[in-house]
């Protein structure tokens, strides 16, 4: 018995079932590799991502060193200008004490010759007008000096100190002990705690 052939719609049918039987298995064959790539890159990706958050650390972690470098450096300029501030301050008020002493020690002079003209207008006649006059001016020139803060020099009767005064004479005297001012020939002043002109004095041995 003859095997009957394949009729066209038979070998159409057949050729279409192998047609998508070969689609499919392209198809499993692309899934598969695409898959496998996915599987392949996920830890690269993963990589990619945490090299990202380490670079955003790192920007972070650079702005707060310059932060910190910018404070430190307003702290350092900030004690600096408070530095120059206070030794400003102190050289100003430094520079003026020395301008008052250096203007009082002119004026001692003419204070020294109204206490002469006083002292020898007063052994004399204490009512003449003129002699008034000059005493008022001594007064005067006192209580500015005072308002100051000038300061007389004590020294009659006080031990010698060689800081404040001036010994131009030695003279033995059992009246007073060692080393103390007997005679003061002229007055010595201070202006806060500096000495302007220190005291004439004759000491007793």
């Amino acid at each position: 018995m003859e095997k009957r052939g394949l009729s066209l719609e038979e070998k159409q049918q057949k050729q279409w079932e192998e047609e998508v039987l070969e689609e499919t298995i392209n198809e499993s064959e692309i899934a598969e590799e695409t898959a496998e790539k996915e599987v392949e890159q996920a830890p690269e990706i993963e990589e990619e991502q945490k090299t990202e958050e380490e670079i955003q650390q790192e920007k972070i972690t650079k702005l707060e060193e310059q932060c910190a470098d910018y404070l430190d450096k307003y702290q350092r300029c900030l004690a600096e200008f408070d530095n120059f501030r206070k030794r400003t301050t102190k050289e100003k008020a430094s520079m003026y004490d020395d301008g008052v002493r250096s203007t009082i020690e002119k004026l001692l002079p003419v204070v020294d010759n109204l206490e002469r003209a006083v002292a020898v207008q007063n052994q004399n006649n204490a009512e003449d007008s003129f002699y008034k006059g000059v005493a008022m001016t001594l007064k005067q020139f006192q209580e500015i000096l005072t308002s100051m803060g000038v300061e007389e020099i004590k020294a009659l009767g006080e031990t010698f100190n060689p800081n404040k005064h001036a010994a131009v004479a030695h003279e033995d005297s059992e009246e007073y002990g060692e080393n103390v001012v007997i005679l003061e020939m002229q007055k010595g002043y201070q202006y806060k705690d500096k000495v302007i002109r220190h005291s004439m004095v004759k000491v007793a041995n």
